[in-house]
This record gives C-alpha cells, structure tokens and sequence, in this order.
C-alpha cells in the first residue's frame, strides 16, 4: 500500500505520541499548567481530526496493527473521551496544591495505549496497548496521593490489572503451545483447522483477563472502589476511553478467531452478561455515592453490551458502536458535573449524594445536566440511552437471546429506581444538610462547556439518530486478521 496513506492511518497515534513527548519536555523546563493544558487539548484535537481523516482510507492492515472499522469508531470515541478529561481536568486540578503537569503526560499515554490496543492484530501489539493502556491509570488514580481513598484505588487497580495481565499472559502462552504462532492471522488460521484444548483454555484465560479489565461480574471486585477514590477526571477516562477500548479489542477476538466462537465460550461469555446485568444493577440500589453508583452502573451497562459478543453475528457490530457511542455520552455528561462540583474546593470529590441535594436551586443548568445524564442511562425516550437499548433488544430478538434480553429490561427496570433516586435528590432541599456547589461562572469555561455540550448531544441524537446510527453503520466491517 501506498506510504502516504499508511502514514495517514498512524497519524492520530503519532500525534498523541509526540504530545506526551511535548508535554514530558516542557515539565522539564518550567512547569505552567495551563500550558501543559493548551498544548494536550490541542495535540488531542488534532489527533480527533487525524481520526476522521484517517477513516477515510481504512480499512488497512499493518503488521501489528489492523485500522478497520472498529478500530476507527473506537479511535474517535477514545479521543473524544481523552480530550474531555483534559479540559475538564484543568478545572478539577486549579486549586490542587501539589504538582499537576505530569496528569495530563499519563492521560496522553495512556490515550495512545488504547489506540494501539483496539488496532491489534499480534499477540505482542495486543499486550503492549493494554499495558501502555493500563499503567498510566495507577498513577492517574493515585494522583491525590494526599486523599488516603486516592492511593487506595491506585493500590486496588494495580493489584486488579495484574490479576488480569497474569490471566491474559497465561492464555496467550497457551495459545501459542497450541499453534506455534503470535500474530493473530496465522494464529487464526491454525486454530481454524481444531481448536485443541489449550486452544480452548487460552481463548477462556485472555478473556478472563479482559473481563478483568472490562469490569464484568465476577471480575467486578473492587471496581467501585476505584471509582470512588480516585480523582474525578482519572473515574471518568476508566469509565469512557479505557472501557471503550477493552471492549473493542474483545470484540474484534470474539468476531474473527475461531477460538473465541466455541459454543462454551459464547455460554460463559452469556454468563458473565446475566451476571453483570443483574449484580451491577442489584448492588447499585443501595448506594449513597454517586461516584460508586457510576461504577456499579458501569458494570451493568458492560453486561447489555456483552449481548453483542454472545450474538457476534448479523447487526452485532452496528448495535456494539450505537450503544458504545450512547454510553459515553451519558457517561461524560454525569461525571462533568461531579467534576464541576469537585473542583470548587480542594479536598475529597463531592461523592456522597448528600452534597448534591438542592443542587437545583443554586445551578438549574448543571442539574438538568446531571437530568439528562441519568435518563439517557436508564434508557428513557427521548436520549441516546433509548436509541442504544432499543437496539440491544431488538439484536437479542432478532438472535433468540430471550434470556439475556429479559435480563437487559429486569436490569433496566431495577436502575430505573436509583437513576430517578439521584435525579430526585438534586430537587430536594434539607436544611443542615453538607453541600457542595459548582464555581458560578461553571457554564463559561471550557469544562462547562464540554458538559453542555455532551449533554445537548445526549438530547440531539436522542430524537434524531441518524448520524449515530450511520457512524456505527461505518464501523460495521471488521477487517480479518
């Protein structure tokens, strides 16, 4: 293929790298965080716009990596969620009395970790992404390390990440005693002919591994912990960008290795989806911390979506992409506002609902914000959530999953309850009561603006989703590996 156009598809990746190197060099010389801030949103908005172009001659493969559809809707999605956490970091980190440079350097790693993880088509590209992917996180979650809750997510995340590359090691050792191969094209085409037991066995560790880094019941162990510790912009990249790219690699694996198709595999991975469904939902209602809420509701959301990965045939892709693109959006636009209410005074995250009550008689704006943000993840008409929903269902249908999509409406009735719970609190007024308000000119900078503007989209594609839709349409052809 031509140089040119290869060098067009690594160029989102090339320019988020060569930010991280800017950003690195300029805390070398003098540390400014609004510089430091200036020069990630703008490497990460040039990359965004790399991502759109680069789209334009995919699909194209590489030795290690594969730019087909997925991995282009993902690319956006992870950039977009990457440049949110920016801004926004800018006003969570402006009162925050020890060094803040060096956030955003892990932020823009970890970003290229997760362009090069949905890309992979080599065991070697695979385990580079998710690890470049991953560590950054540790330090992103432990960066209040002045916040005991803070270093006690980073410590959690560490020992969750390493159960997990441990099991995705081990599955690709098997993998590889099974056919003598690591890049994935000649891995599949051996496994093609039998599977074998190894075969079998890798297939389950690496996807125990992923569902470790995905979140999904029984993997979910101390994930709400980690939401709730860690600093509000670090939450939310876990929650959008790092979930995204987990998931389309586990897409990708279960769509085109034969190994990953095995008719045990598809009644674990249904397994794990009613799980999650059901446990993240259940273990959501009794909560008191929104931040906790969001990582418990995190897991149910990864458990509709692991419906894709069961049916892995016909619209799977398309409904993958339409519920990835509806889950960031409400995921963005919820954690914005607890970002926004966060960053006003230095000390702990305003977690617990309590600071949240009467929100609306002092920011009307902000709270229809939070509003919108909750139906859309209950699936409510008239926001994203619904248009993303309607499609899981209509998949599960159209496949005979009726279990698993009567565990999609169960567990979406369930979270219609603590949603409304939040959405009601933001009303209530109880004199005495410990508050914690948004900065009055919130709506006027940058992070305000992101949060505005994720919710009005959340709105916008709600009533008319045909540009979604054709998006997720366009990331439907997954190029084999």
């Amino acid at each position: 293929m031509p140089l040119p156009t290869l060098a067009l598809a690594y160029l989102p990746l090339i320019l988020v790298g060569a930010t991280a190197v800017t950003v690195m060099l300029g805390i070398a010389w003098r540390r400014q965080h609004h510089v430091t801030v200036a020069v990630s949103v703008l490497g990460l908005a040039l990359a965004l716009v790399a991502q759109v172009a680069a789209w334009q001659v995919a699909p194209l493969t590489a030795p290690l990596l594969a730019f087909d559809g997925p991995a282009m809707l993902g690319g956006l999605l992870v950039l977009a969620s990457t440049l949110a956490c920016a801004v926004l970091a800018h006003a969570y980190f402006e009162t925050f009395q020890k060094p803040r440079e060096e956030f955003y350097l892990l932020l823009l790693c970890s970003a290229a970790g997760g362009l090069v993880l949905m890309a992979s088509r080599h065991l070697a590209s695979l385990f580079l992404g998710l690890e470049l992917l991953s560590m950054p996180l540790y330090g992103m979650l432990a960066y209040a390390f002045h916040e005991r809750r803070s270093l006690e997510a980073g410590i959690k995340y560490l020992i969750l990440s390493a159960a997990a590359s441990a099991f995705l090691l081990f599955g690709m050792a098997l993998l590889y005693a099974q056919t003598g191969e690591l890049a994935l094209a000649a891995l599949t085409a051996t496994l093609s002919e039998g599977t074998g037991v190894w075969g079998l066995a890798g297939a389950g560790l690496m996807l125990a591994g992923l569902g470790f880094k995905l979140s999904v019941a029984p993997f979910h162990l101390w994930t709400p912990d980690v939401y709730e510790g860690g600093p509000g912009p670090a939450a939310m990249f876990l929650a959008t960008a790092s979930k995204v790219a987990v998931f389309i690699i586990m897409l990708r694996l279960v769509m085109s290795a034969p190994a990953f198709q095995g008719e045990w595999l598809h009644a674990v991975l249904w397994t794990l989806a009613l799980a999650s469904m059901l446990a993240g939902n259940l273990l959501a209602l009794t909560q008191s911390n929104l931040k906790r809420l969001l990582g418990y509701s995190s897991i149910a959301h990864f458990g509709y979506t692991l419906l894709v990965l069961v049916v892995a045939d016909g619209l799977a892709v398309e409904t993958g992409g339409v519920y990835l693109i509806t889950y960031v959006l409400a995921t963005l636009a919820a954690f914005g506002v607890v970002i926004l209410v966060s960053s006003a005074t230095d000390g702990e995250d305003a977690g617990s609902l309590h600071y949240y009550r009467g929100l609306f008689w002092r920011r009307p704006y902000l709270t229809a914000v939070m509003t919108v943000a909750m139906l859309s993840l209950a699936g409510i008409p008239a926001t994203v959530g619904f248009i993303g929903k309607f499609y899981l269902i209509a998949l599960g249908v159209e496949a005979s999953r009726w279990w698993l999509v009567g565990g999609i409406i169960a567990g979406s009735a369930i979270g219609l309850y603590y949603y409304l719970r939040v959405i009601v609190t933001l009303f209530l007024a109880e004199p005495g009561m410990q508050r914690r308000d948004a900065s009055p000119d919130w709506a006027a900078r940058a992070g305000g603006l992101v949060v505005l503007g994720a919710a009005v989209l959340v709105i916008v594609l709600g009533l008319y989703p045909a540009p979604m839709i054709a998006l997720a349409r366009a990331a439907g052809t997954i190029t084999a590996f």
